[in-house]
């Protein structure tokens, strides 16, 4: 997580890029909440939190509402099995919701994210499970001191809303919550229309 954001910052400061906005989603809400609670908000004007992962999503004694550590353990051990099967799982069934009843499945967006997925380093996914899983963000968002939008679905199976968005946009002095009903953790590529 922190060389993600050490390489941000020396890349902005190198093109001099000033009134930003960034924008993450998932893992990539994390980034964009070091970055801010790491190096400031000087460059950045505002920002967005897509299904972000803050402030923590593994449960912990002081995060009742988090997801039990089996359910990623469980994911480390299904990549370290058969990381094709696993990048075809997830976008399959939780992550744009497709295995919900109704729901439209589009083997593109599941092709794309299994390229993604295949086209990173094995060690480079399996450590990022436990970045976004078990870092504690609660102590940057305090810190981020401009307007921060938080948008989450309430039918998020990867980022559970409680734990997450919830609780993101009250730690956030600036920020602002807009839920999407029936809204998956891919709210970005499912809820284009909204």
């Amino acid at each position: 997580m922190d060389t993600f954001v050490d390489d941000l910052k020396e890349l902005s400061e190198h093109l001099d890029i000033n009134n930003a906005m960034m924008v993450g989603h998932s893992h990539g809400g994390g980034e964009v909440t070091r970055f801010l609670g790491k190096h400031g908000t000087g460059r950045v004007k505002k920002a967005v939190l897509i299904g972000a992962v803050p402030p923590l999503m593994v449960k912990t004694a002081a995060n009742a509402a988090g997801t039990d550590k089996s359910v990623f353990d469980s994911f480390r051990q299904a990549m370290h099995k058969d990381r094709a099967q696993f990048f075809l799982d997830i976008p399959s069934g939780p992550f744009f919701g497709f295995n919900r009843p109704g729901a439209r499945k589009s083997e593109g967006q599941i092709r794309s994210w299994w390229q993604q997925g295949m086209n990173s380093g094995f060690k480079t996914t399996y450590d990022c499970i436990k970045d976004f899983s078990e870092t504690d963000f609660t102590e940057e968002l305090k810190k981020i001191n401009i307007p921060v939008l938080v948008l989450h679905g309430d039918d998020d199976q990867v980022v559970p809303i409680e734990a997450s968005g919830l609780r993101s946009a009250k730690l956030l002095p600036q920020g602002k919550l807009k839920v999407y009903p029936g809204g998956s953790h891919a709210i970005h590529n499912i809820n284009v229309e909204e």
